[in-house]
Order: structure tokens, then sequence, then C-alpha cells
């Protein structure tokens, strides 16, 4: 390959995830990235191509020491960053008070004070990169300035978000509410229009914010606004984020006062698209999870707010089954924990208590039926690159195709020199000599007790973001 314009080069091991069921390790690989951020060679080092470039070019290659290996970085595909303000409290309580009680307040807060805002948003960004989380989609609060030091914050810190300005014309909290329908619409057509603004000025590689329509569900959006939202997202070909069938209280309250189903309502209004990302789902029947695939709707799996506000599991292999694009979410802080990693181990652990419960149940009957259990290495493909397929954000995004954005995560599980694993993991063969090259086994054990003393790198858009220890206030 040419290697004009390549800027960096990066030799080592990689894990690609090429689809659900597939982890490949690619030992003693070469990778090239050019001054846009995007991948210009991938090939094993010893390939006649590789060796050309190794030779023809003037940058050094960034070694990549055994024992190590480049991943591909998470995207949380649901985090209500104003909540990050209250993280790990209020789980005591349903959804409907919750919201009352924690998540309206706390985002009321932050509306009425800047400083604090930037202060949360600012110390977010720097835990998302802690946790490897190089993509986000961001529910935000009703104010567009507040909104629009979310996006700033963000793309300042080099983190890859998708930010939504909430839009509700309903409320149980009266100074938390939008004066009407029409007003909660120009609000969202203003701020579209002015988070595309903050990075209009720089190349186009180099803005990582975006705007996405954010009805916060069908409780606070009255009928009308929901329509103008749809045109909207029409008009604009905009992504729209949701929360849908989440929890018994809620869909019960839409059932009531709405006479219909959350999906009836989001469909009829032009809210269920292939730009749509609903969040839960977790009471969706075979025939609506059938209209979600037929559609091309996206959803975002957040095991853990789900123990605390849905008194049902999610049915991730019947969704998967049904051709639903899914990605994993953090939900903080309906779940109580930035990390993807306890997103991924919640996942499975859910989705194995499923399967033993049907098991218990159909003892005796077809044995041969297939498991709705999910492995940790279809979790990491969600926590990765199915969350970049929801999202749909391009040719390659969350692998490392030529053409595709470089953003990855060096994760660090044994100390050659040392002879020791780093953090939580032991590797009592290789401290005796044996060779350190990643196998499955390693790859396996960090994600089942790996944390983030194992994360030594991460990279968005070939920019390498610093991963700092947090100590006092910035």
């Amino acid at each position: 390959m040419n290697d004009v314009g390549t800027a960096m080069l990066i030799r080592g091991t990689f894990v690609t995830l090429p689809s659900l069921a597939a982890l490949h390790i690619l030992t003693d690989y070469l990778l090239g990235v050019d001054e846009t951020g995007h991948i210009t060679h991938f090939s094993a080092a010893n390939s006649p191509t590789s060796k050309a470039l190794l030779t023809s070019t003037a940058v050094p290659p960034i070694q990549i020491p055994q024992g190590s290996f480049l991943l591909p970085p998470f995207c949380d595909l649901h985090l209500h960053a104003p909540q990050f303000l209250y993280q790990g409290t209020g789980l005591h309580l349903s959804l409907m008070q919750w919201l009352d009680e924690y998540a309206f307040k706390a985002e009321e807060r932050l509306d009425a004070d800047p400083a604090l805002a930037r202060r949360v948003y600012t110390r977010l960004a720097q835990r998302l990169i802690e946790n490897g989380t190089g993509t986000v989609l961001l529910f935000g609060t009703i104010k567009e300035g507040t909104n629009l030091i979310l996006a700033d914050t963000m793309q300042r810190a080099g983190v890859r978000a998708l930010v939504g300005k909430l839009s509700m014309d309903i409320s149980s909290r009266p100074s938390y509410v939008e004066a009407s329908a029409e007003a909660a619409l120009s609000a969202a057509r203003s701020f579209v229009s002015r988070c595309k603004e903050t990075v209009a000025a720089l190349p186009a590689h180099s803005r990582l914010v975006a705007p996405v329509l954010t009805p916060r569900f069908v409780p606070t959006c009255s009928n009308e606004l929901l329509e103008g939202l749809g045109r909207l997202a029409a008009e604009q070909s905009l992504r729209v984020q949701s929360h849908m069938a989440e929890a018994h209280d809620q869909v019960e309250w839409v059932r009531s006062e709405r006479g219909a189903e959350d999906i009836d309502v989001f469909d009829q209004r032009g809210l269920l698209t292939p730009d749509t990302i609903q969040a839960h789902c977790t009471f969706l029947d075979a025939a609506a999870l059938a209209r979600v695939a037929d559609r091309g709707t996206a959803i975002a799996h957040c095991p853990l707010s789900n123990a605390y506000f849905s008194a049902a599991p999610f049915a991730l292999r019947e969704v998967l089954a049904a051709g639903v694009r899914v990605g994993l979410g953090t939900d903080v802080a309906g779940g109580y924990s930035l990390d993807m990693m306890s997103a991924m181990r919640h996942a499975v652990t859910v989705s194995r208590m499923r399967e033993g419960k049907r098991r218990l149940e159909h003892a005796g009957e077809n044995e041969a039926a297939e498991s709705v259990a999910i492995d940790w290495k279809e979790a990491l493909y969600l926590a990765t690159q199915g969350g970049k397929e929801a999202l749909g954000l391009g040719r390659g995004s969350g692998s490392f195709e030529v053409g595709a954005p470089f953003d990855a995560q060096q994760i660090q599980i044994f100390d050659a020199e040392k002879g020791a694993g780093i953090g939580a993991l032991d590797f009592f063969d290789l401290e005796l000599g044996e060779s350190p090259d990643v196998s499955i086994e390693m790859v396996e054990k960090w994600w089942c007790i790996g944390d983030g003393r194992n994360r030594v790198g991460l990279w968005v858009q070939g920019n390498r973001l610093e991963l700092s220890v947090l100590v006092g206030h910035e």
C-alpha cells in the first residue's frame, strides 16, 4: 500500500471481532494511520506490503509489547450525562418515582448552573476515557446552553459523542418542562443547528460530536411534539434516541394515558426508523420485536439498570435472532457503573439466568432447543462493534479495517519483563517462563476479572487520549 500520508505505524497483537460469534487474535500485525486518523494499512508484519511500508517510511512503528493487545474501544449506547452528578444513589425506588426524586432535580440543577455542568461533564469525559469508552450516545437536559457545554466538553476531550437535548413538554416537575410542543420543537431545531455549528470550522475528520433528537420517552412527550420530531428527523436525516417499553409502571402509564403501546406511539409518529436507537425494550413481545427489526431500529441493552427498574430481563438472544441491531449501554445513573465491562458481564449473567430458568421450566422437553444465553465473546462484540453498527457510524467503524477511523484501546495483561500479570490477573504458567503471546484464554481472563489497571492506551480518530489519574478538581 502507498505510504503517502502515513502519520503513525503500530505493530503488535490485535483482537478483532468480525461478527457476533467470532473473535480473532492477530499476532504481530502492522497497522498504518494517516493524518486524518483513518487506517491505511492492516496486514501481518511479515507480509510483503508490511515489509515495504516499514522500509519506505520514516515513521518508526509503535511497538505494542508482548502480553498486550489492541482492541476496539467500547461504545456506550445509552448514558444520561447530567445524571452522572448523582451516580450510584436512589436505586431503591421505582422508575417513575426515581425520575421525580432524582433525575429531574439533577438535570434542572445543571441547567441552572453552567459552571457545575462543565465540571460534571469534564469529569464524565475523563471517566469515560479511563474506562475505555471512545464513543457514547448521550441524553442531556432541556436547556440548549447546557447541552452545548456537553458537546463542547466531549469534543475537547476527544471522545466521539452523539449529544441529545431532551425534548419534553409534559413533566411531573412543573419547573422542569418545556412550555409547549411548539416551544420544544423550536428548541430542538435550534440545538441541532448550534451543535453542528460548534464543529463546523473543523476538518470533517475532527468533528467528533453530532446532535441527536431526544424525546425523553412517551410519558413526557405529547403526540404533537412526537409528530414534530418525526418530521424534523426526516427533514434533516437526524438520529433519534428514546426509551421504549422499559419498566412495568411506565408501560402501564402509557397504556392508561394514551390507550396504546409505546411502540405504536413512536411508530405512528415516524420515530421508529433505521436512525432510531431505543433503550431497553424489555416489554416487547415477538410481534413487536419483528416490527422493530422491520423498521431497522436499534436497541440499547442496559442489563444493570434493567435489574433495578424493569422487573423483567431483556430477551437478548431472541432479539438478536430477530435480526435487530443491538449494542450495550451503562444507563448511568439508572445503572450505577460507567464501566462497559460491567455492562458486558451483567449481560452474560442475566442471559445465563434466563437459560437456567428455561431449562428448569422445560426439563425433559426439547433439549435441542437453542440456548438463550450469550457468551463473553458475544458480549464483547456488542460492547464494541455492535454499538457502532447500531449508530450507523460508517465503513468499518469498530474494526481495524482499512478506511475506518483508527479507534482502539490498548490492554496490558502480562508484563513479560517482570514475569507477572497486571492488576487482578495472575498467569502462573507464564510466571514459569512460558511464552507471553496473547491467547484466547488470556483475553477471557481479562474480560472476567480485568479492570482499569490493564488499560494503558486509548485512541479515537487516530488521537491518543490521556488516561489521567483523577486527583482533586479540574
